[in-house]
């Protein structure tokens, strides 16, 4: 591996072909050895993910612009290429998204019994779609990738998931499908646009990044990239479709759900919604504010009074993804670091909580709270790791939660003290139904005989959890060593916007026109 090269292969390229290249190969094995093709699915993820990491590596954070880009003429006359790239911000969610497949896969092992090769084959292709959404910077090509993704997770839901997966999975595909038609109406707009301003076609983002839109034009297209991306975040009130699937979905699923997925609706923003239609976003900044705080609130209280512990963790989804979407729409450095990060962060502490709700799922096939209690005395290993996960999902100082809520609310307050004061008791809202849910499952007495001779985490298990926890815990400590990757497409988006604030000055509130970009947020971070 030489430069950004793989095997000769630009790096991007093979991070997001060499899952379904491995997927074709497990094709091969026979079925009924399934150790042979689980053990050959997690290779395949563990090599995707050592590749990945020349992109932290070797990505320049002082450097402006993509990265890593590769670019070739697809269909000229129609002006599609292929083009890939990767900033600061969609680095890091291909690393995560790598991270996240690998211990995915390896948390199926004992967890799914049927169907052992189409599953893991599913899950590949999963990852290359995901991969592609991440790394490319050509409209067209962006869409067959959103696309592509939803198949496999709808396969993942209606094949693998639980007694009303069927419900579920229509109901995820129905929700999603909906929003991306809205995105291909606005994503042919930009390209007739743009060929009315400069007599070329083209789905170049780069390209469109320029063309000039009328402001009406801009509020129409804004809505219909934001509707589709708000419905994958999910944010309030488009969050219906999120507890089903991730009740229904096997443990794996749900990992990826909530750490990949979601995340996209969050980068949907940050790549598209945001920087091609600044004006509109500006405009409609009070607007997604206030579903944010309510999504946070709402998400917590619900959760507060969840029966099943893994549709908590599903609701707790939907709180804290509001503090990601609030971080992004206060315009400063702090709050929109803060809510990349959160995201991240996010992906992390809730991918730790549902791969321990599978563990006791496998262990018991309940994931009622009340089946629980006591566990703590028969699985202290898993209680410890239990532990990690439940109090970084709550924002503990020292880990990672902590610093990215900390930016977000730093942020909202320098635009808005009254936000910031109604979404800082979400963090207290969170502290409340997770300790509680965990105080209920793993202490005091075993009442439930079922409990007394659980067997406690395994060592594969233990592998499970534990890179997760280690990064948890990097980011908690150090976090600068991920929010010095963001400083630069932090800046760059800012800049963008700041370019058309004056339009904000006739928006309903005034804050974030009016608040300073301030320091880089690994400065503030310090």
């Amino acid at each position: 591996m030489t430069g950004d090269t793989i095997l000769g292969v630009p790096i991007l390229t093979f991070l997001t072909f060499f899952p379904t290249v491995g997927a074709l190969l497990i094709l091969l094995l026979p079925s009924s050895k399934p150790r042979t093709v689980r053990v050959g699915a997690f290779l395949v993820s563990l090599i995707t993910f050592a590749a990945s990491i020349p992109l932290f590596t070797l990505f320049d954070s002082t450097q402006h612009g993509m990265q890593f880009v590769e670019q070739a003429t697809w269909v000229p006359g129609m002006g599609i290429s292929y083009h890939l790239g990767v900033d600061g911000i969609s680095m890091l969610l291909i690393l995560l998204t790598t991270l996240l497949t690998a211990v995915s896969i390896l948390s199926s092992f004992s967890a799914i019994t049927s169907r052992v090769k189409a599953y893991m084959v599913t899950f590949l292709l999963l990852e290359t779609g995901m991969i592609g959404v991440f790394a490319s910077l050509d409209l067209f090509l962006f869409y067959i990738f959103w696309e592509v993704m939803l198949i496999p997770m709808y396969l993942l839901i209606g094949v693998w998931g639980g007694p009303r997966r069927i419900y579920a999975a229509v109901k995820f595909i129905l929700y999603t499908v909906a929003g991306s038609l809205l995105m291909l109406v606005g994503i042919l707009y930009l390209y007739y646009a743009h060929h009315q301003v400069t007599g070329a076609y083209t789905f170049d983002l780069l390209a469109l990044y320029d063309t000039p839109l009328s402001q009406q034009a801009q509020l129409w297209m804004f809505g219909a990239f934001a509707l589709a991306f708000a419905i994958k975040v999910p944010m309030f009130p488009f969050h219906t479709w999120l507890p089903d699937a991730h009740v229904e979905a096997p443990t794996a699923g749900s990992v990826i759900l909530a750490g990949v997925l979601l995340k996209m609706g969050v980068y949907g923003f940050l790549r598209f919604a945001m920087p091609l239609f600044p004006d509109a976003a500006l405009a409609y900044t009070p607007w997604i504010v206030g579903l944010a705080v309510i999504g946070i609130v709402y998400g917590a209280l619900v959760a507060m009074v969840q029966k099943d512990v893994k549709k908590l963790v599903a609701y707790s989804s939907v709180s804290h993804l509001g503090f990601v979407m609030l971080g992004l729409f206060v315009w400063n450095t702090q709050g929109l670091a803060g809510g990349i990060l959160q995201s991240i962060n996010h992906g992390l502490s809730t991918g730790a909580l549902f791969l321990a709700v599978g563990i006791l799922y496998e262990r018991r096939h309940t994931r009622e709270i009340s089946e629980f209690g006591g566990l703590a005395a028969t699985l202290p290993w898993f209680a410890a790791l239990f532990m990690i996960a439940c109090l970084s999902s709550i924002g503990l100082p020292g880990l990672n939660g902590f610093i990215g809520e900390f930016l977000v609310l730093l942020g909202a307050f320098r635009a808005w003290p009254v936000v910031s004061a109604i979404a800082a008791l979400g963090v207290i809202l969170a502290a409340i139904y997770i300790l509680w849910m965990y105080q209920r499952v793993m202490f005091g007495p075993i009442t439930n005989d079922k409990n007394r001779a659980l067997p406690d985490i395994s060592k594969r298990e233990f592998w499970t959890l534990a890179p997760v926890i280690l990064f948890i815990i990097w980011i908690g400590v150090y976090p600068n060593t991920f929010l010095r990757k963001l400083d630069v497409s932090v800046s760059e988006l800012l800049a963008r916007a700041q370019a058309h604030t004056i339009s904000m000055r006739t928006a309903p509130l005034r804050g974030p026109a009016a608040a300073p970009a301030a320091v880089p947020a690994s400065e503030e971070g310090r």
